[in-house]
């Protein structure tokens, strides 16, 4: 398996790869579960390598670390997917 850092760069970089629908699932410790959200509504700093944001319902930004990414989906396929 490869780290997530290198799966989110192929899919940044790899024009084939990346051209299709990405959803993250990431550990959120206070609701217990793994919550899924779509790539693009996440977002990364171009010199930050340990984490993203995501702007919740409420309008408030959250900042995730990447090791707390279980499960990426390309087009609904579960494609990466670490274990706890």
């Amino acid at each position: 398996m490869i780290p997530v850092h290198q799966l989110l760069s192929r899919i940044r970089w790899d024009e084939e790869y990346g051209n299709a629908d990405f959803v993250i699932g990431y550990y959120d410790r206070v609701e217990d579960r793994i919550v899924l959200v779509p790539l693009k509504a996440l977002h990364f700093e171009k010199e930050d390598h340990f984490d993203f944001e995501l702007l919740d319902d409420e309008g408030v930004t959250h900042t995730i670390p990447l090791h707390r990414i279980r499960q990426v989906f390309r087009n609904g396929e579960l494609v990466w997917e670490r274990k706890p």
